[in-house]
């Protein structure tokens, strides 16, 4: 990356693009609905169990003129989502006020671990052990998120729901390769915690990304 592209980069102008596309929301509350789909290289959260670990690294995938890609995605759908990688190590800013001149409703799937930015309708907190979210984020988030890859992790949701407003939607997700093993214990947890719901990546059922 050349000078300038860093300077672009900081200011939202260009972002580091993995890949985009247009499908079906799989996950939380919006599961089943049309989305267009921007996910951003880039993450230094480091869960061990995560399933696009090709997105880690930055500096593997293209810069892109933000107003660009928000140009692309709105002309496919009005509902925008998001992901990463980590979204939020990036100045989203640009992209996302575009994104808003087109109509947009913009989503956005965080770990939270990084300073919030950009104009978003909806936001889907999925907390890590290994980087937790800035204090900011809990009361502004819409949906929390808990990926359970181990029985401690049912106590980590609780800490987590604890920090979010009232109105957050709470959900438990299982991690994919332990689905056959978790979501017995998610369905038996929920039926004593009501205010939960499960979660489950459709996406991976219906085999579209």
């Amino acid at each position: 990356m050349n000078k300038e592209e860093d300077i672009l980069l900081k200011e939202g102008k260009m972002l580091p693009v993995m890949e985009h596309f247009y499908t079906l929301q799989g996950e939380g509350a919006h599961t089943g609905k049309a989305a267009y789909f921007i996910r951003l290289g880039g993450c230094d959260v480091g869960c061990h169990w995560c399933d696009v670990k090709e997105s880690w690294n930055p500096d593997l995938h293209p810069l892109m003129n933000a107003e660009e890609i928000a140009d692309i995605a709105a002309r496919h759908c009005k509902t925008i989502v998001l992901t990463g990688g980590e979204p939020l190590m990036w100045n989203l800013e640009v992209l996302t006020s575009r994104l808003k001149e087109q109509g947009c409703t913009v989503h956005i799937e965080t770990s939270g671990a990084y300073p919030m930015s950009g104009h978003l309708d909806w936001i889907t907190l999925s907390p890590k052990k290994t980087g937790l979210p800035k204090e900011e984020i809990y009361q502004k988030a819409d949906e929390l998120k808990v990926i359970v890859f181990n029985n401690h992790d049912f106590i980590f949701a609780e800490e987590q729901a604890a920090k979010v407003s009232e109105n957050c939607r709470l959900y438990l997700q299982s991690e994919w390769s332990k689905r056959d093993e978790m979501y017995p214990k998610i369905t038996d947890f929920i039926l004593t915690h009501p205010e939960w719901q499960a979660s489950v990546q459709t996406h991976k059922y219906l085999n579209i990304p």
